[in-house]
């Protein structure tokens, strides 16, 4: 077993992702079975009962990996030396709320804890934001925590990755295993464009693509990319609460995989910092496919584009750039 315990920050460890999020980490989902961690637990002050509760709960399970527990309501004491931080907390669009009221809430929390982030915690740490709008939180953290490396900002699009396998093993009636290489173009919204266009199936007869096992285009064009685009929304009309199980279980596999790397001949999608990569505006936090090898992304590179794809990947850039202006309007 590794000597040295990591230390993992979750923001918004009492809410409902935070909740489903912290045993999947203290039992050694996130950073493997050998890897002793310490779990940093950050809430607002009106959670503070709920956030103790948690920490309860932590004890009471006896994890053997979990070699410590600091809850507290304090960004300062939060951050302090940490490694990874997964950043799940943010105001909530609500009823009868304008797009600019969230992002100027959110704006301000996450210059807060970028500032907290910046000054405490370890010099290496790598992050990760969950909370919505994800894409433009990261940016809002990457402009107010400079010294963090921008390839150590991430944000989560691991989930609908994850939901696009879903889809496509259902679909074919095979192990969610066997599917590989879908990608999560863009943004955490409703403009994301899950393309299946270099993605394949492992059977018997070697690697065969989706398109052609499928071998149902319209169905690929349509309903699969709505489906994908809009399952955050049907599970809430479902279950009335967001999905928390499923966001939890994408945030753990974002971190393994850039922490000890993706598997040989695969790749998943992150939300990174764009290098001009596929004619995407460079400094936007948008959702490529990516390799990760000792700690380190990678975009994917020479991928060829069709048309129906190049459309749909210029789209959600553009609601990208509008959002990073309406954040940069909120900040003044």
């Amino acid at each position: 077993m590794a000597t040295d315990p990591v230390r993992v920050l979750v923001i918004g460890a009492a809410g409902q992702i935070g909740y489903a999020l912290v045993p999947m980490i203290a039992r050694g989902v996130m950073l493997g079975p050998d890897q002793p961690v310490i779990l940093h637990l950050l809430d607002i002050e009106p959670a503070a009962e709920a956030l103790k509760g948690v920490k309860m709960e932590l004890i009471d399970a006896a994890f053997p990996l979990l070699r410590g527990v600091v809850a507290t309501t304090d960004a300062v004491e939060a951050c302090k030396d940490v490694n990874i931080a997964v950043m799940v907390g943010g105001f909530p669009r609500k009823e009868g709320m304008e797009r600019k009221d969230v992002m100027s809430r959110n704006v301000s929390i996450y210059k807060a804890q970028a500032s907290a982030l910046e000054q405490h915690a370890a010099s290496d740490c790598k992050v990760l934001v969950v909370a919505n709008p994800a894409n433009t939180n990261a940016l809002i953290l990457k402009e107010f925590a400079p010294s963090i490396p921008e390839k150590n900002i991430t944000c989560l699009t691991r989930l609908d990755h994850n939901r696009a396998l879903g889809q496509i093993s259902e679909k074919l009636f095979v192990h969610v295993v066997d599917v590989k290489n879908v990608i999560i173009w863009g943004n955490h919204s409703s403009t994301q464009y899950p393309d299946v266009n270099h993605a394949t199936v492992t059977t018997c007869d070697g690697q065969k693509p989706v398109r052609e096992l499928v071998a149902d285009d319209n169905w690929l064009n349509t309903e699969f990319i709505t489906t994908v685009q809009q399952r955050g929304a049907a599970i809430i009309k479902a279950r009335k609460f967001s999905s928390a199980l499923s966001a939890a279980s994408a945030a753990c596999d974002h971190i393994r995989d850039w922490v000890l790397g993706t598997p040989k001949g695969t790749w998943v999608s992150m939300g990174v910092y764009s290098d001009g990569s596929y004619g995407i505006q460079p400094g936007l936090i948008y959702s490529f496919p990516v390799t990760c090898e000792k700690g380190e992304w990678s975009i994917v590179q020479g991928l060829k584009i069709d048309t129906f794809s190049r459309e749909k990947m210029d789209k959600t850039a553009q609601e990208l750039i509008e959002e990073k202006t309406l954040a940069y309007s909120c900040l003044n």
